[in-house]
């Protein structure tokens, strides 16, 4: 075999099951982030849960085998980000990757100015979408019509900024910065939070950077880098991975006997005596108790347990096979410090 066909062998694949929680790092997609990571992992299956900008980077969350069937809970889920706003000039973008179009003079940031505009900018919010998004117009995506110059009609999205904290920093690529920390619903901008308090100001502004602290209970000091991940050995990496049920793991848990249980992964809805599955719910997190196995997710109403999301056979084996003693790695040890 020659060193070009060697090179060019693929892969492996195998079955990985379970949550990985990177730390996306600044400069590259988050596709290309998590096909990185399921090339070092080998998984079969893989996927994110909701994109970061190039620009961004922090939490993560890469889903692979079984848990890619709830990636869609956090793609729903509330999100904390870290940004500094960097005012008097806006960019095509809106953020420091963009060519800049306007510059204005700052006006003077008091507290009693980011007092209210605090307070303007928390609750709930109409918010246009910006032109350089993923968001599809007529089949093609935003940025596609942006990149040719144009500018296409947007509806206004309805979010929610739950929390809001505003201070003066200093960032040497303006005359004047804001940090904002800001907690909010699914399918918030940043970056057109950003302008828009840029715009509240008088002053233009846009993102100079972009951090994600924390999104449906994962929290960025749980995350693993990059660097870390490629000087880890293949047993080290698995290792990093949460349970597929920790998407979950905020809702309610029903506990299945081995009689229901198998009813329940064939589809079946199960009646239960009153109270038996506990409230009704949206959502309930479903196991069995013999063996003691995530099973998937379901509904409670009117005390019937309606399956959602359920894992095969095969998957749950897969889940309960033990995994191989992890060595330890005194170069993954060192790019983790």
């Amino acid at each position: 075999m020659t060193q070009t066909s060697t090179h060019r062998q693929k892969i492996q694949r195998r079955p990985v099951h379970g949550v990985l929680l990177l730390d996306k790092p600044l400069g590259l997609s988050s596709n290309q982030a998590l096909q990185k990571a399921k090339w070092l992992l080998r998984a079969d299956k893989a996927g994110h849960t909701g994109t970061l900008d190039p620009l961004a980077t922090g939490v993560l969350p890469l889903c692979f085998g079984a848990a890619t069937k709830f990636s869609q809970i956090q793609l729903d889920a509330d999100k904390t980000y870290e940004a500094v706003l960097l005012l008097g000039r806006k960019t095509t973008t809106a953020d420091a990757e963009g060519d800049v179009i306007e510059t204005r003079p700052v006006p003077e940031i008091t507290p009693e100015l980011l007092a209210t505009l605090t307070r303007r900018f928390t609750g709930p919010l109409a918010q246009i979408p910006p032109m350089y998004s993923a968001l599809k117009k007529d089949g093609k995506a935003l940025y596609e019509y942006a990149r040719k110059g144009e500018d296409v009609e947007r509806e206004a999205r309805h979010i929610t900024i739950y929390k809001l904290d505003m201070a003066l920093t200093h960032d040497e690529r303006a005359p004047a910065a804001i940090k904002i920390t800001v907690t909010c619903s699914k399918g918030t901008y940043i970056r057109t939070l950003g302008e828009d308090i840029g715009e509240a100001i008088g002053c233009g502004a846009h993102l100079g950077s972009l951090r994600r602290l924390e999104t449906g209970g994962y929290v960025a000091s749980q995350c693993v880098g990059l660097p870390a991940l490629e000087a880890m050995s293949e047993q080290q990496r698995e290792a990093c991975l949460l349970p597929v049920q920790s998407l979950v793991a905020n809702y309610p848990v029903v506990t299945l006997d081995a009689d229901n249980a198998g009813r329940f992964l064939s589809g079946l809805r199960r009646r239960g005596s009153p109270g038996q599955w506990g409230p009704d719910a949206v959502l309930v997190q479903v196991y069995g108790s013999d063996p003691a196995a995530f099973l998937g997710s379901a509904h409670v109403m009117a005390d019937e347990l309606i399956p959602g999301r359920l894992l095969s056979p095969i998957e749950i084996q897969d889940m309960l096979a033990p995994r191989p003693p992890v060595i330890s790695n005194p170069a993954a040890s060192a790019a983790t410090a």
